[in-house]
């Protein structure tokens, strides 16, 4: 069986090949890849899209990568130009199935559009069309609006056009759902979602298979920086890191010494010129509700670097207005470690309801106290139950090439 992926960003390998950094996001596609290797009879392609100007073409052990060229042109946008080269690769590479990683960029709906959609698989990772509604929840959209930066207004940026930005994409988003026969999800949430854009199409549940390094730790409350808590990203509102600091002021009434960890690059501490209208907004949040001390963004992290943010914290939260089923969540789920998460999208049956570790999204109050219950119990908590199936590498790969098996079946 030959099977063509198509991701939203180039793997580690064809990076390494190349001599790129390593992409600090998508990780996990990497770790499915290197468990299907080992259970496919048969031919694995990867494409991805690069901001280049000429088709790529590398087999690196076994695996034959493409890189389509980009240059000079947005990744969110629908591209043309890139049917040509699907095209191309379809005739050289033949596929029996073609697995799209996710719905949130086009390039994936133009290999359909130039190729059709016989053979094609959409897995699910996020739904732009429905997260576009949740985009400004939490958000106190007059003090926004004094934080619209000259980079807004010269690139026509901030958070009003991100969101319609996201909107826009989800249209195509739906084409593309609405073009195929098969769907991958995990939540009833993504179900459902996928059901209504597409009633006809096949839903096939497979779970995620996690960074390797996740898999091999457990966090222990000995080794972490008591009254800490780790957030995996913040680039955008979404993530809802403005409501995590909202939630500050409670925690530290009682807490004096908590701090909050933030992997990535810190969006506050750009020039004014440079600041997006977000980053702004978390700025003045920061400095009005005397958090400067507080709070530390740590930059881009390695995958061993991210563990080990995971483990040196307290505390795990994910404070998003929407999610389906995050894998940040899953790590710190895989790492034992105590964990908080808004009830949102798919998150409640991934940690099965459990009211101890889910709070309504808007509710700040609520998320402190909350993280105050976590912090009292120092080395006496007592890890939440999960399905460990859900991340279960072996299990998800054979379910994984069973679905690849029914879509080729039906060809």
């Amino acid at each position: 069986m030959k099977i063509l992926w198509i991701t939203n960003m180039p793997l580690a390998p064809i990076c390494e090949e190349l001599g790129w950094p390593i992409p600090a996001v998508g990780g996990w596609m990497y770790a499915t890849l290197k468990n299907l290797k080992e259970h496919l009879e048969g031919e694995i392609c990867v494409c991805s899209i690069y901001n280049g100007s000429k088709l790529i073409a590398k087999k690196i052990d076994n695996v034959q990568y493409y890189l389509l060229p980009l240059k000079g042109c947005s990744a969110t946008k629908y591209n043309k130009h890139l049917e040509s080269y699907w095209e191309k690769i379809h005739m050289d590479f033949n596929p029996d199935v073609v697995h799209i990683h996710g719905s949130e960029y086009p390039h994936g709906l133009a290999y359909v559009r130039s190729v059709g959609s016989k053979g094609v698989i959409v897995s699910i990772q996020g739904l732009i069309s429905v997260y576009s509604r949740y985009y400004t929840h939490g958000l106190d959209m007059k003090t926004a609006k004094k934080c619209i930066s000259p980079r807004d207004i010269v690139k026509r940026g901030g958070i009003l056009r991100s969101k319609a930005e996201f909107q826009r994409r989800g249209f195509l988003e739906r084409e593309l759902i609405s073009s195929v026969s098969h769907v991958i999800g995990r939540t009833e949430w993504d179900k459902s979602h996928t059901w209504a854009i597409n009633p006809n199409a096949k839903y096939h549940y497979c779970g995620e298979t996690l960074r390797d390094v996740f898999y091999n730790k457990k966090w222990d409350y000995e080794t972490c920086t008591p009254n800490s808590i780790f957030v995996s990203q913040a680039s955008y509102p979404i993530k809802g890191l403005h409501i995590l600091l909202e939630a500050m002021p409670f925690v530290l009434r009682e807490y004096p010494d908590a701090k909050i960890n933030v992997a990535g690059n810190d969006p506050t501490s750009l020039p004014w010129w440079r600041i997006t209208q977000y980053g702004a907004y978390l700025k003045r949040q920061i400095a009005e509700l005397k958090l400067s001390s507080n709070i530390e963004f740590l930059g881009m992290l390695s995958e061993s670097e991210m563990c080990d943010a995971y483990l040196n914290s307290n505390l795990f939260v994910s404070s998003s207005t929407i999610e389906n089923s995050p894998n940040s969540l899953g790590e710190a789920q895989l790492l034992s470690m105590p964990h908080l998460s808004s009830f949102v999208g798919g998150v409640p049956e991934i940690v099965n309801y459990s009211s101890d570790v889910l709070y309504r999204f808007d509710e700040p109050e609520m998320l402190a106290h909350k993280i105050c219950k976590v912090f009292s119990l120092k080395d006496s908590f007592q890890a939440q139950e999960f399905d460990e199936g859900r991340y279960d590498a072996h299990r998800n790969t054979g379910l994984l090439v069973s679905i690849y098996n029914d879509v080729s079946s039906q060809r």
